[in-house]
């Protein structure tokens, strides 16, 4: 793998950049610090331990912050160098050992102190004691920085920081450098990249971090570039307290090797108390008689698909239904989205009470609108831009739409979509497609416990929070039996990230993955089936008739369900 290329100086505007990040608050800069059983966990999982040549290899920690990674790290390399019979007059020795950079001030220096500190401890005179801390700790932004390596182990929780939080400049040299930064990819998604490609031969990446990367769609490119490495490890820490402080994302701890792929060997929710993480690295290790909470999954990464680590009698179904049936849209169906604004408060409004021409307007159904079965409309409209050609209407043909529109231009020109075409500034994000209102269709909220799909017989133009399913072939009714089954909610689930809470995205690129019969294909009786449990919410009724047309044996239906209902948040203990 060729490495990218990094100058020793930076731009003035880079710097600048660089350092408001670097200023920035420890949530907004994506620092989350990690308690000591999971760190131990990690190292342990690495190779990093002490009955090893330890001070023969070299070890990365790419945001030390606090040293939750660092300290730990650095006292089993002591403890190695001391049992090789070396001692703190030798201490000049361990300089090619370590490398860990941190790119806040404070932290660095409050870190670096405690890193003195454990040396002059252990007898290194002070003068070797500040030269292994300028040796080891750098004060810099690692995506950034000069890094020579390889390295045998690199470990650490990298930054989980948004995009819009990173200075523009900064964030388009990002991009230059690399790949894997694509779409809504958060900062620690280049940290593996760059983590990777540091890696000695038989290395090791041990990280704890968002699990988002693995399954969504910012995550294709980062998916691409770890194929090529062995996923040893994986914990799912769904719901687990592994930080010392509270995150949104659910985190999970991957541990890669620079060899060829193989077996991975996969463990979930464990409880994080020492007494329990220390047989289950064992188990992960594959040492000792083994551990019951260990699965193994062959085939976990395969170019930039999702990576899929469920119970491998799970995977074999979900891999049976994807042989036998089309997807969602191959068998007639297609997915959408509602229209985003970027100005709600201007563009959205009681449908009556918007000041506009009436050809300017579109009633508008929300996600709140939804409730079971049923819609039950709110009132709201959106004003619409476009004409039925997709051209933007003129204000001035439309003299009340152009009035208000002018009245609102400071907030509506100045949105990120509007700056992108003086001409447009009135424009949507998305393009409203007024053709749209009158075509029937299902409609699905996206952050849920279990799908809900409600019919919409041709009355509204959904908003930005809606997903929207339309078919030619299939009959809709029966689709949304389909959508509201076990069956659909075992593939969504499969598929997507979860959310704080551990509700679902029902998002378009989760509900492409559901595999759908041809209607045509379907009997008479399996047919009738779907379309009479249409009217219920009874999930009995529902999954009988989606087994029938699916034709699902008795343990495939159970297996199913009993998926289905493990990620159901509404029938699940409150996390």
């Amino acid at each position: 793998m060729t490495l990218p290329l990094f100058a020793p100086r930076l731009s003035s505007q880079l710097t600048e950049a660089v350092g408001q990040l670097a200023a920035a608050e420890d949530t907004e800069r994506g620092a989350v610090y990690t308690r000591p059983a999971v760190v131990d966990a990690l190292l342990d999982l690495c190779g990093y331990t002490a009955d090893q040549p330890l001070w023969a290899r070299r070890l990365l920690e790419p945001s030390f912050g606090g040293g939750d990674f660092l300290l730990p790290a650095l006292e089993r390399l002591w403890g190695s160098f001391v049992a090789s019979g070396r001692g703190p007059q030798e201490a000049a020795l361990l300089a090619p050992a370590l490398c860990a950079v941190e790119l806040q001030p404070s932290a660095f220096a409050q870190t670096q102190a405690r890193v003195r500190d454990r040396l002059l401890g252990w007898g290194v005179l002070p003068a070797c004691a500040d030269a292994l801390c300028a040796a080891w700790l750098r004060c810099e932004d690692f995506l950034l920085a000069p890094i020579e390596g390889p390295f045998d182990v690199v470990v650490g929780n990298p930054p989980y920081v948004r995009q819009e939080r990173i200075p523009g400049p900064l964030l388009e040299e990002y991009r230059r450098r690399y790949r894997t930064i694509y779409d809504r990819a958060d900062l620690y998604v280049p940290f593996y990249e760059r983590g990777l490609a540091l890696l000695a031969e038989g290395g090791r990446l041990g990280f704890i971090c968002a699990n988002r990367w693995l399954k969504n769609k910012y995550g294709g490119p980062l998916r691409k570039v770890a194929a090529a490495f062995h996923l040893e490890c994986f914990v799912d820490l769904e719901g687990a307290d592994a930080f010392q402080s509270e995150v949104i994302a659910y985190p999970a701890i991957t541990v890669f090797a620079r060899r060829p792929p193989g077996l991975t060997r996969v463990a979930r929710k464990p409880e994080l108390s020492a007494a329990s993480l220390g047989p289950l690295v064992r188990g992960l290790l594959g040492r000792g008689d083994g551990d019951p909470r260990v699965e193994t999954v062959e085939r976990a990464l395969d170019g930039d698909d999702p990576v899929l680590l469920d119970a491998p009698d799970r995977l074999r179904v979900l891999r049976r239904l994807e042989s036998a049936f089309p997807t969602l849209e191959a068998a007639g169906a297609k997915v959408g989205i509602g229209v985003a604004t970027g100005a709600d408060k201007v563009f959205i409004g009681a449908f009556d009470g918007l000041p506009v021409e009436a050809s300017r307007k579109l009633p508008l159904v929300m996600a709140g609108d939804l409730d079971g079965l049923t819609l039950r409309w709110s009132g709201k409209g959106v004003i619409n831009p476009f004409l039925e050609d997709g051209r933007l209407a003129d204000l001035d043909e439309f003299p009340r739409f152009g009035a208000y529109l002018r009245a609102h231009e400071e907030a509506v020109a100045g949105r990120h979509c509007a700056q992108k075409s003086a001409a447009g500034w009135y424009r949507t994000i998305d393009r409203i497609w007024p053709a749209l209102v009158a075509r029937p269709k299902l409609l699905i909220p996206d952050i849920k416990g279990e799908p809900t799909v409600v019919l919409d017989e041709g009355r509204f133009y959904p908003h930005h929070n809606l997903y929207f399913v339309v078919s030619d072939l299939w009959s809709l009714p029966a689709l949304a039996t389909v959508l509201r089954s076990s069956l659909a909610l075992f593939f969504v689930s499969s598929y997507s990230v979860r959310m704080a809470g551990g509700f679902l995205r029902f998002q378009a690129q989760y509900l492409r993955r559901i595999r759908l019969p041809a209607w045509s294909s379907l009997s008479t009786g399996a047919q009738g089936a779907l379309q009479a449990a249409s009217g219920t919410l009874d999930l009995e009724q529902i999954d009988a008739a989606v087994a029938r047309a699916y034709a699902l044996s008795t343990e495939e239906a159970a297996l199913v369900a009993a998926a289905a209902a493990e990620a159901r948040v509404s029938r699940k203990t409150p996390r």
